[in-house]
C-alpha cells in the first residue's frame, strides 16, 4: 500500500517543550479525526552524533535549544492534501490564543512532503 509522509524539523527552547507538548496532543486528535494514518511527535535526546551533520547543526540550534522531529503519515499525497485541509478549517487550528502563545519560531520550522520509499 502507498504511503505518504509530512516531516517536521522543529527548533525550541528546551522549557517550551512541555507547552508544546499540549499543542502537539491537540494536533493528534485533530489529524487523527481528519484521516491520518499515524502522528508522531519526537523531541531531542541524543543530538551528539559521530559523523555527518546532525540535527544541533542543521538546525542551528543555540544554547538552550532542541529539536522536535515529527512526521504525519497518509495514504497518499491526495489523502494528505485532503486530510490537511479539513484539518486547516478546523476551529481549533485557528484559535488566536494558540497562535499567541506559539512556543517556536514559524520562520525556523522547516517541514516536507515525503514518497515513502521503504516502510516495514
Amino acid at each position: 500500500m502507498a504511503r505518504y509522509v509530512d516531516g517536521y524539523v522543529i527548533p525550541m527552547q528546551k522549557k517550551k517543550v512541555k507547552a508544546y507538548l499540549r499543542m502537539a496532543k491537540m494536533g493528534a486528535r485533530m489529524w487523527k479525526e481528519h484521516g491520518a494514518l499515524a502522528y508522531s511527535e519526537c523531541v531531542g535526546e541524543d543530538l551528539s552524533v559521530p559523523f555527518g551533520m546532525g540535527f544541533r547543526k542543521m538546525a542551528r540550534l543555540k544554547a538552550g535549544e532542541t529539536v522536535v522531529f515529527s512526521w504525519i503519515v497518509y495514504r497518499s499525497r491526495a489523502h494528505r492534501d485532503k486530510v490537511n485541509a479539513a484539518v486547516m478549517k478546523d476551529p481549533r487550528m485557528n484559535d488566536p490564543a494558540m497562535k499567541d502563545q506559539m512556543p517556536f519560531d514559524l520562520k525556523r520550522f522547516a517541514m516536507g512532503g515525503f514518497e515513502v520509499l521503504v516502510a516495514w
